[in-house]
């Protein structure tokens, strides 16, 4: 917002529903580690086990942080809540538990290695237990190819180059996945956990969130809301200009938030989704936990209460990888959101550092103090996902996103 503001994975990839037998055979053919956790230590091409992970499967998630003990289902059933299994099992490379919420019990193996299968049955009174299994998603995930994957890494010195040449004017954060395979699907990143003010990227949440309802059948896009003159805001879009009162589909509203990154449509769509718990939910269930919603778009007032939208590129890229492989969306959804984001209108930063015809999918974010780009380079068979956020004036902002968008695209190009 400035005020002033197909590919390898067109297939689904998310969790499917499999007896857990099968599940048992899997990770007993898999060798010890995979069916109990343990092993050695990671070694060389062992990727590290994390603190965090998360199940998907079609229509919701299933995740665990081992930190604090606590687990989360979220479906389109229903969603616990971050809730405390304080019997939670940690057994080597694996998190373990049986936990029981308002009637339902909860029984999971989830591993903290992603890509690893791991699964989930959930019973509730008087109906057959459901079985549900995938592989895990943890941030980062582990390449699927490490030594492809070393071919990438390179790219972290030539962007920490830029982000500490600009660090005292614009500190930056960056974080690049490879989407392609062709660098083992490997995830790169300098700063990935800087926090800056989210301003418009929180946006995307904002559509995901809308989205898995309709995915859940909840809501269809046909739907129309009520916008009021009270709803209209200014700053970037473009329904500040249209007349009201008007009933406006969430199809268009949702459109406008992307493509014109429009400050009064994103206004409407937290308010029709019940405020912003729901948007900070998919955050928590995704263990994206540096992204907040806490406030409308222009809304001086709680800016002033120091009520602050933020995010970082580590959780970034986090969403984007969920959408691109279908494990937070369906495809049907995840290549309208893509569709919108490659339609943006606000093209001074990615698009306007690589080479014409390039073609990207991304979204602004812009404030006077921060500027931010972030989304999807499509270039066949190279296809990434990055996240360029920076603080500071918004002027040399913009240039910072720009030199880091096109050592990306340098690298990944020129075929390294």
């Amino acid at each position: 917002m400035r005020k002033t503001d197909k590919k390898r994975s067109s297939s689904w990839r998310g969790a499917v529903r499999v007896p857990l037998a099968v599940v048992t055979l899997l990770a007993l053919a898999a060798g010890p580690a995979a069916a109990d956790g343990g092993g050695p230590e990671p070694g060389p091409g062992r990727p590290p086990a994390s603190t965090a992970a998360w199940l998907p499967f079609p229509g919701g998630v299933f995740s665990v942080d081992t930190g604090t003990r606590t687990v989360r289902y979220r479906a389109c059933d229903g969603d616990t809540g971050r809730a405390a299994d304080p019997d939670m099992r940690v057994v080597g490379r694996s998190a373990r538990g049986t936990l029981t919420l308002d009637g339902t019990t909860y029984a999971y193996d989830v591993p903290l290695v992603g890509r690893r299968w791991g699964f989930l049955e959930v019973a509730r009174p008087g109906a057959r237990p459901q079985r549900l299994a995938g592989p895990v998603v943890t941030d980062p995930p582990p390449p699927t190819d490490p030594a492809a994957g070393r071919r990438l890494l390179p790219l972290t010195d030539r962007l920490r180059q830029v982000v500490d040449a600009t660090a005292g004017t614009n500190p930056a954060g960056v974080t690049v996945r490879d989407l392609s395979g062709r660098y083992g699907d490997q995830q790169v990143a300098v700063n990935g956990t800087f926090r800056p003010k989210a301003a418009s990227v929180i946006k995307l949440w904002i559509l995901v969130e809308l989205l898995r309802r309709v995915d859940c059948g909840q809501v269809s896009l046909d739907e129309g809301v009520l916008v009021t003159p009270a709803d209209v805001v200014d700053g970037t879009g473009e329904l500040q200009h249209e007349t009201f009162p008007q009933v406006v589909s969430l199809r268009r509203l949702a459109e406008y938030t992307i493509v014109y990154s429009d400050n009064t449509a994103a206004n409407v769509l937290i308010g029709y989704l019940h405020g912003f718990g729901p948007v900070n939910a998919l955050a928590d269930s995704m263990n994206q936990w540096q992204t907040i919603l806490a406030r409308k778009f222009l809304d001086e007032d709680a800016a002033r209460r120091g009520e602050e939208n933020y995010t970082s590129p580590d959780d970034v890229v986090s969403l984007l990888g969920a959408v691109w492989d279908a494990q937070i969306l369906t495809p049907g959804s995840r290549d309208l959101l893509i569709d919108f984001m490659r339609r943006q209108t606000l093209n001074t930063k990615i698009p306007a550092a690589l080479p014409p015809g390039v073609p990207v999918a991304h979204k602004t974010g812009d404030l006077p103090d921060a500027s931010h780009d972030v989304g999807y380079y499509l270039i066949p068979g190279s296809e990434v996902a990055v996240a360029f956020l920076t603080s500071g004036p918004i002027a040399t902002g913009d240039e910072v996103v720009r030199r880091l968008a096109r050592t990306v695209y340098d690298h990944v190009a020129d075929g390294r």
